[in-house]
């Protein structure tokens, strides 16, 4: 089982950048599918980014597209979003999962909370 955290969540403008993090512990990272979501107050949870065991191949939603970017360093056991041009829709708790060898995720950290004003 592999236990996940997330950081670097924040208050920001507009416009700004953020970059979250996800720290896996227990298993090696390689073994997972990795994935973002986030859920914003009074919505469901939405899919935002996710990226392949080895780092490549990377899908994203629409509304991110060309704004965020997925990543991983599997040797450090991490997950990044780095995410720019940030705008108050983006406003939501973001969560990391994992899926072992696919993309189901099954485990998920906490959480870390991402504000942007407008």
């Amino acid at each position: 089982q592999v236990q996940l955290v997330e950081s670097g969540g924040g208050l920001v403008q507009a416009g700004a950048s953020l970059r979250l993090s996800c720290a896996a512990s227990g298993r090696t990272l390689s073994s997972y599918g990795m994935g973002w979501f986030r859920q914003a107050p009074g919505k469901d949870r939405e899919f935002v980014a996710r990226i392949s065991m080895t780092g490549s191949a990377t899908y994203y939603a629409d509304f991110v597209k060309g704004r965020f970017t997925i990543s991983r360093d599997n040797a450090k056991n991490l997950v990044l979003l780095q995410m720019n041009s940030l705008k108050p829709e983006d406003t939501a708790v973001y969560y990391c999962a994992a899926g072992y060898r696919s993309f189901n995720f099954e485990f998920w950290g906490q959480g870390t909370q991402v504000t942007v004003s407008s």
